[in-house]
């Protein structure tokens, strides 16, 4: 029997880790110096537990393992786009829209140990669309991984009622909201505990009694309180015999996102059918695991070296620094859009041609839901990360990016193009896309296209091949 995927639903964060050595004092200050080796990026907050489900679930070769669709709120700043590229092709993301730009989490780190963190950039969630919601009443189970900025209070209602049809685990924090009732597994660790339910003492017994008054009060099935080193305590409401689960010995490690492991870990177990108790059991082995193999540090994302590469063409996801820095030279910064279902050479010659009208030429492609949305069912024939690479390795091409509307106009608003290019029959008077450029004093052109060549008549074209190569009877 098909099932669902497992969703998580939260805040998405770009995670930064600027990596060197500190062997001497600055000179005009008690401050260490930190020669850099280089910078690590990777999805974080709700992006992080995401790539970690799926991951998690992959590791076990299950057949029936869940797909994990990521639900949270992004924007087309420079950090959200870095952020998309980090998830992977394992990670699908639908996308709530975001005022504002992704948050962004700097580590300094100095021999693999954190000096100081910087954080910045933020915004607000927008309106849930029908797809998010779509989404979330097609799980298997969920992963609330509340940040405290605004993504799961804008979907509270819902994630409430999709907690009474299936597992719910939820990873709260003190800036945010109580998890809904019904909540199969709540997760928060000792000090959040603490913060959500102020009594004193922090003894075994203490955390046991937080846990189920947590319980009780938020009317959650299980409350887990993550220990740490020490494993983790099952507690649920009015009980008096918590389980307690001891975590492997580890040495050393790094245990940053620890916590999102086995919230992950934790979510993938319940979504095949486990226990909580076993759950919970699977999570700290995970999360133990994950911490003597580096932790955070360890999940593959976007490096870049110190020593900077030589020059060469810009990698196909650097859209927004291409543009900034086309501008800052005085340059012509080109932009042109579309499905690019399948690549022909219609669009070879479109691009060609747009690509000689400014300095750099900026590809603006559909995502798979929003082709669906625009073309119906049965499309898009091929999916959005092979569309992309396909483009990204045209001559002709400097960047591609990905947008989720129906329209690029949101995107172009961020990247600002000098000129955007159509192709065909259009007038460009009535194109959405003409009022944004306008508003910065940018131009829209028509190129002609090349007849003849169109996508539905290439597939209509396939689809009449093979109905002739069928053998009759």
């Amino acid at each position: 029997m098909s099932r669902g995927p497992l969703v998580v639903v939260g805040d998405l964060l770009l995670d930064e880790d600027i990596e060197g050595e500190a062997g001497r004092l600055a000179p005009d200050a008690p401050a260490p110096v930190v020669d850099v080796a280089g910078v690590r990026r990777r999805a974080g907050g709700a992006g992080l537990a995401a790539v970690l489900a799926a991951r998690l679930g992959g590791r076990r070769n299950a057949p029936d393992a869940p797909d994990v669709v990521l639900v949270a709120a992004v924007g087309y700043d420079e950090a959200s786009e870095t952020a998309r590229r980090c998830l992977g092709d394992r990670v699908r993301l639908v996308a709530v829209p975001l005022d504002g730009t992704l948050p962004v989490k700097t580590r300094v780190l100095a021999g693999g140990r954190p000096l100081v963190r910087l954080d910045r950039g933020g915004g607000t969630p927008g309106r849930p669309g029908a797809e998010v919601l779509e989404t979330l009443e097609s799980a298997s189970a969920i992963l609330v991984s509340d940040y405290g900025r605004g993504t799961v209070d804008a979907l509270r209602e819902t994630l409430a009622a999709a907690a009474r049809r299936v597992p719910v685990v939820w990873d709260p924090h003190p800036r945010g909201g109580p998890p809904v009732p019904g909540t199969r597994l709540a997760t928060p660790n000792a000090k959040e505990a603490a913060a959500f339910s102020p009594r004193p003492g922090s003894s075994l017994r203490a955390q046991a009694d937080r846990g189920a008054e947590l319980a009780e009060r938020w009317g959650a099935t299980h409350v887990v309180v993550t220990l740490g080193a020490a494993g983790a305590l099952l507690t649920r409401a009015g009980s008096t015999a918590p389980l307690l689960v001891p975590a492997p010995a580890v040495t050393g490690g790094d245990p940053c996102g620890a916590g999102d492991c086995f919230a992950a870990a934790a979510a993938v177990a319940l979504a095949a059918g486990a226990l909580p108790e076993e759950a919970v059991e699977r999570a700290v082995a995970e999360a133990a695991s994950f911490v003597g193999a580096g932790g955070a540090s360890a999940v593959s994302g976007v490096r870049q070296d110190a020593a900077p590469p030589a020059p060469g063409p810009e990698p196909a996801g650097d859209a927004f620094a291409l543009a900034r820095r086309v501008k800052a030279r005085g340059g012509t910064v080109v932009a042109t859009g579309g499905c690019f279902d399948l690549l022909h050479a219609g669009h070879v010659g479109l691009l060609e041609r747009a690509g000689r009208i400014g300095d750099c030429l900026i590809v603006c492609v559909n995502s798979d839901a929003s082709l669906t949305r625009l073309k119906g069912p049965g499309r898009p024939l091929t999916p959005l990360a092979d569309r992309m690479r396909v483009l990204s390795a045209l001559g002709s091409v400097d960047a591609v990016v990905a947008f989720d509307e129906d329209t690029p106009e949101r995107l172009l608003e961020a990247l600002r193009p000098d000129v955007w290019v159509k192709g065909g029959d259009y007038s460009p008077d009535g194109l959405p896309e003409t009022r944004a450029l306008r508003r910065w004093g940018g131009q829209t052109v028509v190129l002609p296209y090349l007849d003849g060549h169109s996508t539905t008549l290439l597939a209509d074209r396939a689809a009449r091949a093979a109905a002739a190569e069928r053998p009759t009877r």
